[in-house]
């Protein structure tokens, strides 16, 4: 039989059952081979070097999209995380606050304690109240009246120094008129020089006026009260001096002062008591007005 002159048996080939087993044995022989002796190695290092890059396309929008879910997660958590921190701070700050506050208020009753227990006459710990009703005044109200035997003209003091004077008591609260008000002057010592002056008010702070030209008046210069009033006893710091004007034109000087004590602040002040040993001011003598019609002698005439 001429099989090369056969087509059909050309075009049919390898039966199926045949190229199975070729296609089984040569699986177990990579097998075995690559088990044994590594034969597939090499092979797989080139294969995934050569679709690494594919791996890495296809693994793209998935590794993006977690890394995005985790950012946005840990954004979230910062934000929530950051709230909660800032709250916290705010609540800490209010505790330090209030402590500060509670610290200065009984470091001053602790300096006024000492000051009336140093003291020999009598006087009252009084608590601010709340200011004055008009703006235009400097005033506040303290919460001892009638009842504590205050009356007006009464010094007040804080730990730091002079602050006002009662000018105003109901039974149960008083008046203080603040030294920077406008109404209230004070009589006081260059603690320096000696040198004596008249505090006023003018709302913001306190100045000395119609000291002369040539005053030794400096920058920084304590003054403390005179006593030479009898309503503020003697030694009590007032102010600090910031500024001393001197004007050629005019003959006094302007001395600009600061408070030492807190007028504006503070929660507890002194009251005291006013001198009692000064004499009353003796009335001036009244001097008769010449007579009409009537000439004094000349003695350049006699």
């Amino acid at each position: 039989m001429d099989f090369a002159n056969n087509p059909s048996f050309i075009r049919q080939g390898l039966s199926p059952g045949t190229r199975l087993a070729i296609c089984v044995a040569l699986s177990v022989a990579l097998l075995v081979g690559d088990s044994q002796y590594g034969l597939m190695e090499y092979t797989r290092q080139g294969m995934s070097v050569l679709f690494y890059p594919l791996q890495r396309a296809i693994n793209f929008p998935l590794v993006a999209a977690r890394r995005i879910d985790d950012f946005l997660t840990t954004q979230s958590t910062l934000q929530a995380e950051n709230e909660v921190l800032r709250r916290q701070q705010m609540i800490l700050l209010s505790r330090v606050q209030r402590l500060e506050s509670t610290e200065r208020d009984f470091e001053a009753l602790r300096t006024l304690n000492q000051l009336k227990s140093e003291r020999s006459d009598a006087a009252s710990l009084a608590e601010i109240l709340y200011t004055g009703r008009d703006p235009f005044s400097y005033k506040i109200i303290v919460d001892k009246g009638q009842d504590s035997q205050l009356h007006p003209g009464q010094p007040v003091v804080d730990d730091r120094g002079l602050i006002g004077q009662i000018t105003r008591v109901q039974p149960l609260t008083a008046e203080v008129t603040l030294i920077t008000d406008k109404t209230l002057m004070v009589p006081v010592t260059i603690q320096r020089t000696g040198l004596r002056a008249i505090l006023y008010g003018y709302g913001g702070g306190v100045e000395a006026r119609y000291l002369p030209i040539h005053a030794d008046v400096r920058p920084g210069d304590l003054m403390i009260t005179s006593g030479i009033d009898g309503l503020y006893p003697e030694g009590i710091p007032v102010a600090f001096v910031t500024r001393v004007e001197r004007n050629p034109d005019s003959a006094f000087i302007r001395v600009t002062s600061m408070p030492t004590a807190g007028v504006q602040k503070g929660r507890y002040v002194l009251v005291l008591k006013e001198k009692s040993n000064v004499p009353t001011r003796p009335t001036e003598p009244v001097v008769p007005a010449p007579k009409k019609g009537k000439t004094q002698p000349d003695d350049s005439t006699e």
